[in-house]
């Protein structure tokens, strides 16, 4: 069966990137819940586990968001909605990114705290399958179990959110790197209590904090951005989206356009287009050219889905000139 996001039908090559995005997700969301059980019950009082353990939790949303937001994405615009569900997914990265933002200020805040106060976390011994041993050993095994997993599930996600330019993927991507180094850095830390040194515990917390609360307010910052309609960027944020220069290239190859400018929003997977067209002298934008025009810039990439071409006699009043 063909995916869609809203009117848009993906070719063969997204839809089954599609298919394979939600199928990743409904493994990680599974996988994390499975992480959360076995960090609470071992990590005992080791502040690090403890912001492990919050952000296993963390680590629930994205998957979860990403699930909604694309079932809500797949929706035909109706008349309540003309532009279509495709904000769902906007909706959805806003969510994660402020849930990451408020634990990382309280894990910053909770792990200084423990640190000022020179508390010492003792962990002790516990009784499994009749041996007795240093519980640090079984802190360390949960995780290895949850830090390996993320390590591949989010190299997986990276290409399929750029194919899809999803950011709610890949946020969670983005989230699964911080598993696996919160992973490494809780083991480091249950280590250092074992050799005696208090502090390197509380340390490693706050350094995984500190990761958490810059995750968080980055992507609260492209979030925002890019629900006050921000130009349209690539997937991860890095900079403009090239397809904006693509449409006004291949509008001003029309022979009966001298200029174009555009400007293009991102409604989540798809874009929304308006290009405004100066038409040359005694050229007159007929109803077929329009429709020429729409259906040549629908042709540069799937994601242009919703695209609007307006024939105008100046373009200084039109859309600020990037380049100036």
């Amino acid at each position: 069966m063909t995916a869609r996001f809203g009117n848009t039908e993906l070719a063969a090559k997204e839809s089954a990137a599609f298919t394979k995005a939600v199928r990743l997700e409904v493994v990680t969301f599974a996988f994390m819940v499975t992480a959360v059980l076995a960090v609470m019950l071992a990590m005992g009082s080791s502040q690090a586990m403890k912001a492990a353990w919050i952000e296993d939790m963390l680590a629930l949303i994205p998957p979860a968001a990403f699930l909604v937001g694309a079932r809500r994405a797949r929706k035909r615009p109706t008349p309540g909605h003309p532009y279509g569900f495709h904000r769902s997914v906007a909706v959805g990265h806003l969510v994660s990114a402020v849930a990451l933002l408020t634990m990382g200020l309280f894990l910053v805040e909770d792990s200084a705290m423990s640190l000022l106060r020179a508390e010492h976390p003792p962990i002790g011994t516990v009784q499994l399958f009749g041996q007795t041993f240093w519980a640090g050993w079984l802190m360390i095994a949960v995780m290895v179990y949850t830090g390996v997993p993320p390590f591949f599930l989010g190299r997986m996600k990276l290409p399929l959110a750029e194919q899809l330019h999803d950011k709610v993927l890949y946020a969670d991507a983005d989230m699964q790197k911080a598993d696996w180094m919160t992973a490494a850095g809780t083991i480091v830390g249950v280590l250092f209590i074992g050799m005696g040194w208090w502090w390197g515990d509380a340390a490693a917390a706050l350094l995984i904090a500190a990761s958490i609360l810059r995750d968080g307010a980055r992507n609260l910052r492209f979030a925002t951005s890019g629900l006050m309609d921000e130009r349209a960027r690539t997937y991860d944020d890095k900079q403009p989206h090239p397809l904006t220069q693509r449409v006004d290239e291949r509008l001003r190859q029309l022979p009966w356009v001298t200029d174009s400018r555009s400007r293009i929003r991102d409604q989540g997977h798809v874009f929304h287009v308006e290009a405004f067209v100066c038409p040359a002298p005694d050229e007159e934008p007929t109803l077929d050219r329009l429709e020429e025009a729409v259906a040549a810039v629908r042709e540069l990439d799937w994601k242009l889905d919703d695209v609007v071409v307006m024939p105008v006699r100046d373009l200084s009043d039109t859309v600020p000139d990037p380049t100036a």
